[in-house]
């Protein structure tokens, strides 16, 4: 049978669709394209925000109307925050356990020809295990390290959808970086819900985890997806300091640029606490990539709320922002304040905050040019290879050479979004 898969959203469920694809392939089933007419359509859902929601329904229907009766599958957040959701021509309604199930349900499926629905509200007290050792057509490899979320920010949805923090067991983490070098890849990416929370519940830390990994011989880059600013405490910073094998670039959510609405987002830090630490992290290492998230527009923010933000994010320096213009959650503390603002207000400070961002990744990628970066080659268009470094930096070499090996290029000059790159001979 064809099964074809949409994963939208994070790398929690990148990593989840890439194990459900390995199950399914041992289970002779043959994965296509999602665009293919298939036997199975799977949709690894998203909910984090509203336009999350509208492309998670809008990719369901698609599945649904290609008129050859396949089995739909919808599994993931939003079905899991949506659990009265219910789509004609879906066949296996999946939240976000029993996800290592797929093969099972499936079977289960087809025999009684009867619809699914596997929503029992998420409370799991065991991280559900997975174990990856190849990654369909990428580079880098992810590894989920920890699911579920304690911190009840204000606006978000995913501790209600998630569940609350769990680990995965530390000497399996090990393993499965392990076959994944030996596998060739040189770069592993730890990701999680609550990435730096790792091991709270399993009588271990983070920078445990991490002291572990960096002695992996085929290791070359160890990347962290996101992590909090409360996590990288001393002992973090202390292998940060000493290991190299950890990259050069953080994504350290900020979500506000005001201590007034860093507290009605029950964050856990105030601007002074963030300023500090990131001063710490660049006085180790100066040459850092510091990426961030900020929300606009969450209720009661001001336009000087909003002005205090930019100034603070250009302060911070920060090499990217990612902007969200704020969604209200059901059941979260947010949705039930007062002052929501209008979508055109929030419109307007998501793009002035975008084009805040390219200013400050252009004057970020000004600082490698005459420097010498090491790339990781990714892929190959119209002549030119392009690839990452460490740093993140996304360059452009205008000559073809070889996928996923590492290269030496001199940075010549900024063409945004890319560098562009010539060969360090």
């Amino acid at each position: 049978m064809k099964v074809g898969i949409c994963t939208l959203g994070c790398k929690v469920n990148l990593y989840e669709s890439e194990f459900v694809i390995s199950e399914l392939k041992k289970a002779g089933y043959e994965i296509c394209s999602f665009d293919d007419l298939c036997d199975v359509y799977i949709i690894n859902t998203c909910t984090v925000t509203n336009n999350s929601d509208s492309k998670s329904k809008k990719m369901i229907r698609n599945a649904v109307n290609r008129g050859n009766k396949a089995c739909v599958v919808v599994m993931g957040c939003f079905v899991e925050a949506n659990q009265e959701y219910k789509e004609d021509g879906v066949s296996i309604y999946l939240g976000n356990k029993d996800k290592s199930k797929i093969v099972e349900l499936l079977d289960k499926y087809f025999k009684e020809q009867e619809e699914i629905r596997d929503l029992s509200k998420i409370n799991p007290k065991k991280f559900e295990d997975m174990f990856i050792t190849t990654f369909e057509g990428r580079t880098r490899a992810f590894i989920k390290i920890q699911d579920g979320c304690n911190n009840f920010c204000s606006y978000c949805i995913i501790p209600f959808v998630r569940g609350r923090c769990r680990s995965k067991d530390f000497d399996k983490v090990i393993e499965e970086v392990k076959e994944l070098t030996n596998n060739g890849y040189y770069e592993v990416v730890l990701t999680g819900i609550h990435t730096g929370n790792y091991g709270s519940d399993i009588d271990r830390s983070f920078s445990e985890l991490l002291k572990e990994l960096v002695k992996i011989d085929k290791l070359k880059r160890l990347r962290i997806s996101s992590i909090e600013v409360t996590e990288l405490n001393d002992q973090v910073l202390e292998v940060l300091k000493n290991n190299k094998v950890i990259v050069d670039h953080l994504h350290i959510p900020l979500q506000a640029g005001t201590n007034k609405i860093l507290e009605a987002m029950n964050r856990k830090y105030n601007l002074d606490y963030f300023f500090d630490k990131i001063a710490k992290i660049r006085s180790i290492r100066p040459d850092i990539s510091i990426s961030t998230d900020i929300i606009v527009g969450f209720p009661g923010e001001t336009e000087e709320d909003f002005q205090e933000t930019m100034e603070n994010a250009r302060k911070l320096e920060f090499s990217k922002i990612h902007v969200f213009p704020y969604s209200v959650r059901k059941n979260t503390k947010a949705s039930l304040m007062k002052g929501h603002l209008d979508n055109s207000i929030k419109k307007d400070r998501a793009r002035r905050l975008i084009e805040l961002s390219k200013e400050l990744e252009i004057n970020y990628m000004n600082k490698f040019i005459g420097k010498t970066v090491e790339v990781l080659t990714e892929n190959i268009k119209d002549g030119s290879t392009f690839g990452h470094t460490g740093n993140y930096l996304y360059v452009k070499i205008n000559k073809e050479l070889e996928s996923d090996k590492f290269v030496k290029v001199k940075v010549k000059e900024v063409d945004y979004p890319y560098v562009i790159g010539e060969i360090d001979e």
